[in-house]
């Protein structure tokens, strides 16, 4: 049966830690009836929500993976993704919003805009996701919808416009106004199941006038139709909500819902908002591009006629091998058919096709354009392209961002080791911030990734899932180096030992480069290098970035050019002009004034006012530079920046200092130079380590 694309909605739900996103998801699967119970996250129970289906999220209380289900609400078929809140499983809503073509981006009514809402705000961005903003908890205390709404102009720089108004908030939150239609919602029953509409209270009707008129002069720059309607005083809900859904999916508008998923209020009308405001498939461009010509872009026609281009955004580790969930966007695939993997350039067959709801499946016959499934036994990794074969198009991958930390593992015994080498094999390929490697000094494990929490998940699921006990180093930090002053540089490669000798003569300069990465420039005139030996010349330096002569770190940015040299017509050869850009990188680098980088990582705290001076003196003595500070409603937010070498262990501290009042979070903001005692500490241990491998 083929798909009605304009039926079909393919979203996300992203948000802050502890905004809901979970507790959203199970609301949404219970009204659509693919559950028949509510959980709760922490629920006493011992159950534990359905998207959550790791043991190690019911226990902690926290999303690791993104989970995917799938739903129907009135004739719409709505593939549904739960993401983590927590910015160290960042590549979970990186590789979501990447293939989904909306979201809903959750709000807590009494926090609003908070730092991991400004992340998740800068994915979407980068995605170009068209998304429904949904204040939640409008039953807590000090929760302020109305001021959340402006926050997301303030502080995201949306154009946010309220769709609705509370009916009551805190312990009064009984319903909501819907502004569109003007009336009152109100959801009754145990579970919120029972909806009863009804006129707008007096009270609150000279308000919700006021907010309409709003909400029609903010959306009618939208629609010419609503414009003219709204002067004469006889625009109708349908145009209103047609400016609504057009303004959304431009870009140029963020609808702002609300409700509390908890207490079961406001979820069917966002599921209504999800079908009548975010796009269809077919209303969302994606590029496809030929690797082999650099001015062949395809724009995907989510058309099931077309060849077959589809992505594969997330592997895990299924009980039938490797599980790869896949989006399709144009073309079909069917059981027992061939693709062929873009990367490998080879054909892959489909042995088996599922939806997926949470960890549990659903097998399928085919599936079509605009759709998401998952697949069995297809050996690929996260972010390949599956096309028809032949078919030279490929899809546009994700941002994946660096890891900052990393640790040394060691197993207890052989038997450990075995299952280690499995575990890692595994992670690695599921989690492209996950990275190991050995350490060649030292003959260590090093496991890298993106914070403290996430390596403390991966160790605890190497012995949970792989019986593989291992005992954890000291976090080191991801320090980098990199040259301060550009400088000539002249080098002659030669050696004469039997037989043809080694030449390579080259000459240019050395600097720092401005983009971070590595820059060659090839300025030789008049082929005193041979064109032939000029990569050479470029390898040669490109090797040289993985372990700098300072601090033995990587090198972060070098620009090498080269613009004189000379060869020999016998001894000269790629090996020779490789050895003379290595030997010239060790022979002036040291002179180019190289310096120490440390992550720098932004940090948000967020506690009772009566605690800042305390929060704010963790902060200081950590080296951090304070950023800013807002306060409402009795609780302070603070803004800072922090080196994360200074970061460790902080969790206990902050928790002792507010007795357990506060929270943190942290992500990666930028290399800078470290402090001068930082940088010859850094130094002498490298200058110590060489000392003592050279004896």
């Amino acid at each position: 049966m083929s798909l009605d694309l304009s039926k079909v909605r393919n979203i996300g739900i992203s948000a802050h830690i502890d905004s809901g996103k979970t507790t959203l998801s199970e609301r949404i699967l219970f009204y659509t009836k693919r559950i028949h119970a509510i959980h709760e996250v922490k629920g006493k129970d011992g159950v534990g929500a359905t998207m959550d289906s790791m043991d190690l999220e019911r226990e902690r209380g926290i999303t690791i993976q993104s989970a995917a289900t799938h739903c129907e609400w009135k004739g719409h078929h709505i593939n549904l993704i739960d993401t983590p809140g927590h910015v160290d499983f960042t590549i979970e809503v990186e590789r979501s919003l990447r293939v989904l073509d909306g979201a809903i981006l959750v709000l807590c009514g009494v926090a609003g805009v908070q730092s991991q809402s400004i992340t998740v705000d800068r994915q979407m961005r980068r995605y170009n996701v068209p998304r429904i903003a949904f204040v939640n908890k409008c039953d807590r205390t000090g929760a302020n919808p109305m001021r959340v709404c402006d926050q997301l102009r303030e502080k995201l720089r949306l154009n946010s416009v309220m769709l609705q108004l509370p009916i009551g908030l805190e312990g009064d939150h009984k319903g909501l106004i819907d502004l569109i239609e003007m009336r009152a919602i109100y959801f009754e029953g145990a579970n919120g199941d029972t909806i009863r509409v009804d006129e707008i209270p007096a009270e609150l009707l000279e308000e919700a006038q006021s907010r309409r008129e709003v909400l029609i002069d903010t959306v009618s720059e939208f629609s010419d139709e609503l414009f003219e309607a709204a002067l004469e005083g006889r625009a109708t809900p349908k145009q209103i909500a047609d400016a609504v859904r057009k303004g959304t999916i431009g870009l140029k508008l963020v609808p702002v819902m609300l409700g509390s998923a908890y207490k079961n209020k406001g979820v069917q009308v966002l599921l209504d908002g999800i079908t009548r405001y975010l796009p269809d498939p077919t209303e969302v461009e994606n590029i496809a591009f030929n690797p082999e010509k650099d001015d062949d872009r395809l724009i995907t026609t989510s058309k099931s006629t077309d060849p077959l281009l589809a992505y594969a955004f997330k592997l895990t580790d299924g009980a039938y091998g490797q599980l790869t969930y896949i989006r399709i966007y144009q073309g079909r695939m069917a059981r027992g058919e061939m693709m062929e993997n873009a990367r490998t350039r080879r054909r892959v067959r489909i042995a088996r096709l599922v939806r997926m709801h949470s960890d549990q499946m659903e097998d399928i016959d085919s599936a079509e354009a605009g759709d998401i499934v998952a697949t069995f036994g297809v050996d690929c990794a996260s972010g390949d392209t599956f096309r028809e074969e032949d078919y030279d198009y490929t899809l546009t991958s994700m941002h994946v961002p660096e890891p900052v930390i990393s640790l040394a593992i060691h197993p207890k015994d052989r038997k450990a080791a075995d299952n280690l080498s499995k575990a890692l094999q595994r992670f690695t390929k599921e989690d492209p911030t996950f990275r190991v490697h050995v350490d060649p000094k030292t003959s260590e494990t090093i496991i890298a990734g993106m914070g403290e929490l996430h390596l403390d998940v991966y160790v605890e699921r190497m012995k949970r899932e792989y019986g593989a006990e291992v005992t954890v180093g000291a976090p080191q930090v991801a320090f980098r180096e990199r040259i301060t002053k550009t400088i000539p540089f002249a080098y002659t490669h030669k050696k004469q030992t039997g037989g043809s000798g080694q030449y390579g003569k080259i000459a240019g300069k050395i600097g720092p480069s401005d983009t971070g990465e590595y820059e060659f420039v090839d300025s030789v005139t008049g082929g005193s290098v041979p064109r032939e030996f000029i990569s050479s010349v470029e390898k040669g330096f490109r090797s040289c970035m993985e372990t700098g002569l300072f601090i033995g770190k990587p090198i972060d940015g070098l620009r090498a050019e080269l613009n004189d040299g000379g060869s020999h017509p016998v001894d000269s050869s790629d090996n020779a002009f490789q050895a003379a850009a290595r030997g010239a990188f060790r022979e002036y680098y040291l002179q180019a004034g190289p310096q120490a980088l440390e992550p720098i990582m932004n940090v948000g705290i967020e506690g009772p006012s009566e605690y800042q001076g305390e929060m704010v003196g963790t902060i200081l003595q950590r080296r951090g530079i304070l950023i800013g500070t807002t306060e409402d409603s009795g609780f302070v937010r603070i803004e800072s920046e922090v080196p994360l070498a200074e970061m460790f262990g902080y969790a206990t501290v902050l928790r002792s200092a507010t007795q357990g009042k506060a929270e943190f979070t942290m992500e990666f903001h930028r290399y800078a130079a470290a402090p001068r005692e930082v940088q010859d500490e850094l130094v002498k241990k490298y200058q110590d380590e060489r000392a003592a491998k050279n004896k």
